[in-house]
């Protein structure tokens, strides 16, 4: 007598809905539904603080066969709301292997759901742009489609959603330079990933990190030679302190560098506005111009705000911080990719040079920060 498959499905607000089997945690979990491109890096992705409270479907067909380790984790734990893959590997098979993907899964509860039509999906999200979505599995599943639809809508949505306050660090903590000693950069902490930090301190930067709340006057206690703000999570519209808090950096003149959430956060420190993308960014394989050098660079993602630059390639800040370049832009739909101040110094990024897992064509990013805090010491020093 053949044993009868778990079922599990996937409800998102329009009312289309997805069956499969049940996949890590069992139960229910509500979010935003995004898809991600990559091929490999799933890892890096379930534990990469910017994907808090979203349900993320993996476009690669086969994931989990190289299994899980503490080596490749961007942080603690497993951020994503949900996991939507369409074939589990059944065998895991690397020699960096610690344990399966699913353990991990089960272990941060997080609920997930295979074996369903993954390019459907996806095509059907890029068609009519991400949107809220629920997985129930097990006894929740079981539930009238029509009530799962209702639990689903009444979810929040991620525009006006501020998550900094749960991705930050609860702590301020340090991490010394490896190699010569080339500065200090104080951190604020809106969902940061562990490769950016090592990026750092393998510059030489002694870096510290800050909680979401902290205050210029705490940043600026170590006396810091720049002032990083993170990747991270959620609506760049509801970061008014940080942004207030940014706004007294760059007056004061401290060199800034910001990564993705701090891009956007940036953009509103000089006076721009940001907005909502239909489906955003997510994967490892997006094609940026440097406007800079002219080169064109494979660049990692994973945002669905942006930064809205009206004009041309340079614009005056409606703030009053000078002219502002747009120096970096998306080759497949001219999102803007990168700010660089011409009046003061400060630059960011949309994207994600330090690209765990993903192509390090943006690395050299890091290398622009040295030069900036070198040029700042020479000025104190003068």
């Amino acid at each position: 007598m053949a044993i009868p498959m778990k079922s599990a499905i996937l409800v998102l607000e329009d009312g289309k809905s997805f069956k499969g089997v049940p996949f890590g945690a069992t139960g229910s979990t509500l979010g935003e539904i995004v898809f991600a491109t990559g091929m490999s890096g799933y890892q890096e992705t379930l534990t990469d603080p910017s994907y808090a409270g979203q349900i993320v479907l993996q476009t690669a067909p086969h994931i989990g066969n190289t299994g899980m380790n503490d080596r490749d984790e961007e942080s603690d734990k497993i951020w994503v709301s949900g996991y939507i893959v369409r074939d589990v590997s059944r065998v895991v098979s690397n020699f960096r292997s610690q344990r399966s993907l699913e353990t991990d899964l089960q272990r941060d509860s997080v609920v997930g759901i295979s074996s369903l039509d993954t390019r459907a999906l996806t095509l059907h999200l890029r068609d009519i742009g991400v949107m809220r979505a629920g997985i129930f599995s097990g006894e929740e599943a079981k539930a009238p489609i029509e009530t799962l639809v209702e639990r689903v809508r009444g979810a929040d949505q991620m525009k006006g959603k501020s998550l900094s306050s749960v991705v930050t660090t609860a702590i301020r903590y340090k991490v010394e330079h490896k190699g010569t000693r080339t500065g200090s950069v104080a951190i604020l902490d809106l969902g940061i990933k562990r490769s950016t930090i090592e990026n750092m301190v393998e510059r030489g930067l002694d870096v510290e990190v800050f909680p979401a709340t902290a205050s210029v006057a705490d940043l600026m206690s170590i006396n810091p030679d720049a002032v990083f703000y993170s990747n991270g999570p959620g609506d760049p519209e509801t970061a008014t302190s940080q942004v207030e808090t940014l706004r007294e950096i760059l007056n004061a003149g401290v060199p800034f560098f910001g990564i993705c959430f701090g891009n956007q956060l940036l953009g509103r420190a000089l006076g721009f506005e940001t907005y909502k993308l239909a489906f955003g960014h997510r994967g490892i394989n997006q094609p940026v111009l440097d406007r800079r050098t002219g080169r064109v660079e494979v660049t990692a993602h994973n945002h669905g705000f942006a930064v809205r630059v009206d004009g041309g390639e340079y614009v005056d800040s409606p703030a009053g911080f000078g002219k502002v370049r747009v120096s970096h832009i998306c080759l497949n739909d001219n999102v803007v990719e990168g700010l660089e101040c011409q009046d003061i110094p400060a630059y960011s990024v949309q994207y994600h040079p330090e690209a765990a897992a993903g192509p390090h064509d943006a690395n050299y990013l890091f290398d622009r920060l040295i030069e900036m805090i070198q040029q700042y010491q020479q000025k104190k020093a003068n």
